[in-house]
């Protein structure tokens, strides 16, 4: 059993089924959550042989409340066709894995084709044959938010009420492996994010530009920060309340969080405030960015779907946002110290965000530079 070969997500691409936080922070990956699941695999195996099996988790970041309304992704499998199933997503509304995700009850059958929840789809992309099948919930502090399924029972014609017992143990391992990794997590970044949007805060901010721009300076690259600020965002509280524009906040956080995925950092500053660096960006990058950003704000629906911040959908449009840029090679000067070109790039991005509020707002201005209006005109 030991030779048995599971295929799971790489460590990156699990990255996401990880944000099981308020704040849904990004970490160094630190623990071997992948190894893990493996291993639970194998062994939930050694007790109950089966020809395949697999580790279903919903998306932590486009999580509703109606569970049905989710997608399942398999994060972890092995078997014959295992290699081609990591990955592939599967809604929540559909199978046996779903009915589990859904009900949050263990389900089996020894006649897959004739059961009225199984969803053939899979086997029909991956050329399988289902025949017996067994899916048990993986909840995270009670909730819901996966399924650990076997399928094709060995030596028998189906699964057990014994293979069920033994399978929701092994579930209850998944969930203690992955409330380790977050718990761990939690108690590292603790220190350095945003507990509403899951950004890094503004003490962690400061230590962040610093290094960046030690090592832009060393490698000879330019860096470019952008301060953003919504408008009239206070607007938003006095007529919705405060749980709405909290919830504004977390989706603005995460929309900017994406933007700048693998390329740089996003910050909550304070309030409706946030800091964007990007390392390596030079002024034209920094401008296509602002420029694609303030798009996005202004066509994104804010609070669309019920949260857990704000229970009841609101569907707020017409939100913007007013940006300031200011990057090295343009603003500053080599005879700076470290500590005076961070301070320096900072206030400079500040000053050019409230140019462009004071010029019209939803607009961008770069430091020293006339506002930028739409359409944008480039350098």
């Amino acid at each position: 059993m030991d030779t048995l070969t599971v295929h799971s997500l790489d460590a990156v691409q699990l990255e996401r089924f990880l944000e099981r936080r308020r704040a849904n922070p990004t970490f160094p990956w630190e623990f071997s959550l992948a190894g893990n699941l493996e291993e639970v695999l194998r062994r939930a195996n050694g007790f109950v042989p089966s020809a395949a099996g697999s580790i279903l988790f919903d998306d932590p970041s486009r999580k509703q409340v109606d569970r049905s309304r989710n997608h399942l992704t398999f994060i972890a499998a092995f078997g014959e066709t295992a290699d081609r199933l990591v990955g592939q997503t599967i809604p929540a509304s559909a199978g046996i894995a779903g009915q589990v995700y859904v009900s949050g009850r263990a389900y089996r059958t020894a006649d897959a084709r004739q059961d009225p929840y199984f969803y053939p789809q899979v086997d029909d992309q991956t050329s399988y044959r289902t025949r017996s099948l067994i899916a048990i919930p993986i909840r995270i502090e009670q909730e819901v938010c996966g399924v650990l399924e076997l399928i094709n029972r060995e030596h028998a014609t189906g699964y057990s009420e014994q293979d069920r017992n033994l399978l929701e143990i092994f579930a209850g391992y998944i969930s203690i492996s992955v409330q380790n990794v977050l718990d761990g997590r939690q108690a590292q970044e603790i220190a350095k994010r945003d507990n509403l949007t899951a950004l890094y805060n503004d003490r962690y901010l400061h230590i962040a530009v610093l290094d960046a721009i030690r090592r832009c300076a060393a490698a000879g690259t330019d860096l470019a920060v952008l301060f953003l600020d919504l408008d009239f965002f206070k607007r938003v509280n006095d007529t919705h309340g405060h749980l709405a524009g909290s919830q504004v906040l977390r989706e603005v956080g995460l929309l900017l969080r994406r933007k700048v995925e693998g390329r740089g950092l996003a910050a909550r500053y304070v309030g409706d405030e946030f800091v964007l660096v990007l390392p390596e960006g030079d002024l034209e990058q920094a401008i296509d960015l602002a420029e694609e950003i303030r798009d996005e704000i202004l066509s994104n629906t804010f609070c669309a779907e019920p949260t857990e911040v704000q229970p009841e959908p609101l569907n707020l449009r017409g939100i913007t946002c007013s940006i300031g840029i200011a990057t090295l090679r343009r603003h500053l000067t080599d005879d700076l110290s470290l500590t005076e070109r961070k301070g320096t790039i900072l206030r400079l991005a500040d000053a050019a965000m409230y140019v462009a509020k004071e010029t019209g707002r939803n607009r961008t201005a770069v430091a020293g530079q006339p506002v930028r209006r739409r359409p944008l005109d480039r350098l």
